[in-house]
This record gives structure tokens, sequence and C-alpha cells, in this order.
């Protein structure tokens, strides 16, 4: 960290930024769009999917959760419906009951699994649910790519008034490209980056030229170090996305896990914010939760 990097951190750390272009009440949030929330194997009311790809022992509450945001400083949340639970989103609905006020959520429905899609209009009435997430990382879980199935599910959530959320590995990326266009005045938002580490730079460079569309929007997450397969740093993609995006496109997220502490969750926010250092203090200020307060329309 250069010594430009540390005097902003330090003046974010203060709590004395203000940015002039954003209403008050999106000054000083910190928000985070990225958290999971799981009951654990040990609650019965929630069990995991039949389908499943993977079953957390523990749980990550949001009742710890709400604790350990107000300890880091964390001023909302956003509560990403994970995949252990696939579609049944009663999980999701008593962790947005639990942090009424603090907690919006993102929904998980398959275009191409009958009924899935159903529920979509209900969850978005609640006005808490801000996206329906689409994942595209493994062979044989792939949403139906060129398809009416997917358009159909794109084009309900923005009938809904809901943004669409990829979470994708760059090779898959392609297949989402014509809805991103169609649907020009759908908010799409890029978890992880568009995980540059997991594609090849002609893949992924893909992701930076959705910058051309102004309805996308990135996620400062999954920051992974260098040490991590395939032992790529992970800056320089935070800087291409940056000059591709601008500050008004990024959102940060992640930090949240069942283990987490207040100092934890605050570590792991420094640590984000390490990767706009050579940002202006406002935009900084931006990217942790003015552009996330008005894109999920926090108050």
């Amino acid at each position: 960290m250069n010594r430009r990097q540390f005097l902003n951190l330090t003046t974010l750390a203060s709590g004395a930024i203000a940015v002039p272009s954003l209403a008050a009440a999106q000054k000083t949030l910190v928000i985070d769009t990225h958290v999971h929330c799981f009951a654990g194997k040990q609650d019965k009311r929630f069990p995991y999917h039949a389908r499943s790809p993977y079953r957390p022992d523990k749980a990550a509450s949001p009742e710890h959760l709400v604790k350990t945001m107000k300890a880091a400083g964390v001023d909302r949340a956003v509560v990403v419906h994970p995949e252990p639970y696939q579609d049944d989103h009663r999980y999701l609905e008593h962790c947005l009951e639990m942090g009424r006020g603090k907690l919006m959520g993102t929904i998980l429905c398959f275009a191409d699994r009958p009924g899935s899609t159903k529920q979509l209009p209900r969850l978005a009435k609640r006005g808490d649910v801000v996206a329906a997430r689409v994942h595209a990382y493994a062979p044989d879980r792939l949403p139906p790519f060129g398809k009416p199935e997917l358009r159909a599910l794109w084009k309900l959530a923005a009938d809904n008034g809901l943004a669409m959320q990829l979470h994708f590995e760059p090779r898959w990326c392609a297949g989402f490209e014509p809805l991103i266009k169609e649907f020009r005045e759908t908010p799409v938002l890029i978890d992880h980056l568009g995980r540059p580490l997991q594609g090849t730079p002609e893949e992924w460079g893909r992701v930076a030229r959705w910058a051309d569309f102004p309805n996308t929007h990135v996620k400062l997450s999954s920051l992974k170090g260098t040490r991590t397969y395939p032992h790529r740093e992970v800056r320089p993609f935070v800087a291409k996305l940056l000059k591709a995006y601008g500050p008004e496109r990024m959102i940060y997220g992640g930090g949240y896990s069942a283990g987490a502490t207040g100092v934890s969750y605050r570590t792991a926010r420094d640590h984000a914010r390490y990767f706009l250092g050579d940002l202006k203090p406002a935009d900084q200020v931006r990217v942790l939760g003015g552009n996330a307060a008005k894109l999920m329309r926090f108050v």
C-alpha cells in the first residue's frame, strides 16, 4: 500500500467524507451487497434442497449478521439467496423479516425448471427483493442460453422491477450478452468482478467490454490473494474495470460468514478499500455504499 492509498484509507476511516452529488441519506451508508446466510444443517425448518451443490454445516444467521454489521460499521446488506436452497426462498424471507429495514435480498429462479419462475412476482412485491440471480459456472448447471425460457425469466424480472444478477465463469458470459443488449433499461449486476482469475484474458475481456452497456454494474467482491490458483494478481483486473465502468458503476460486497466478527468483517471491507486506493475519497464512498443506495433502493 503506497502513501496515497494509506492516507485515503485513514481519511475514510475517520468518517469525515461528504459526497455533494448524493442525497444526504446516501452520503455515509456502507452497504455490503453480497452476503450469504444459512440456517445450517441442524435447523430442520429450513432444509437444504435435494439439488444443493454444497451444504454448510454451520449457521450464518440474520441475527448474527445484523449484530456483526453493527460492530463492523456496515449499515445495510443484501442477502444473496445461496444455491443450497435452490429456488426455495423460505429462509431468505425469514432473513428479510429478521433484518427488516437493514437487509434486502436477491432471489434464485431457474428459467428451465417447471414452476420456478412463478414465485418471482410475489417475491418482487415484498419491496425488499432487488434482483434475480442466474448462475453459469458448471457445464451441468447452465441456464438455457439462446432459448425462450431464459428470455422469459429476464423479461419477468424486468417487468417486476428487479435487476438481473449474473454469477458466471468467463467462458460462459457470451450467452448473456444478447439479453443485456435487449433489456437495456434493466440493471445488470456482475458478481465477483466477472471472476477474472477463472478464465482466460480473452474470455474475461468481454466482461470489461460490457461497460459499453450503461445498464451494467460490477461487484467488487471475492477478492482472492495471489497465492490461490492460477496465481495471478487481481488488482490489475480491478483497475481495468474501474477505468471501463467508472466508480459510479462499481459496488462492494463480501466479508460476512458464519465465523465473522466485527473485526474480521471490518478488515474484509478495508481489504476491498485497498483496491480503491487510487480513487478520490468521494468515489471510494460511492463504491462502498453510495452506488448501492441508489441502485438497490436503500434509504
